[in-house]
């Protein structure tokens, strides 16, 4: 099952991409109630991104086509242990962002993080 989201970000807030996805898109979570104050729940930002990056920038880019092609290179080769890993997680994170009221509550999962053997990108 995917569940789509829009966090809060002001690039995501747009009126008529809000309505097309409202309207054609099954389980959209719409900007007004993913928590604004609060890391985001979303396994790319809390795991997928820092693995990639810390990836990515193990060898030197020099410039925007060089960074694209390297990160679809890594994108690729992300292994889905660690996807299934991260959204794993998801219900916990849900759990504590609702018990920290739409706060942060990384703290609360460092343990958790580590335990599993992600080191980064909370």
């Amino acid at each position: 099952m995917f569940v789509f989201q829009q966090d809060s970000a002001p690039a995501h807030h747009a009126r008529d991409t809000i309505e097309l996805l409202r309207h054609n898109t099954p389980d959209f979570i719409a900007p007004d109630m993913w928590p604004p104050n609060s890391p985001d729940p979303n396994p790319v930002d809390y795991v997928i991104w820092s693995v990639m990056q810390e990836r990515v920038y193990q060898t030197r880019v020099h410039d925007i086509d060089k960074l694209r092609q390297h990160l679809i290179i890594v994108w690729c080769e992300l292994e889905q242990r660690t996807v299934d890993d991260a959204t794993d997680q998801w219900r916990r994170r849900l759990s504590a962002c609702v018990d920290a009221e739409g706060g942060h509550f990384e703290h609360s999962l460092h343990r958790i993080n580590f335990s599993l053997g992600f080191h980064g990108g909370f």
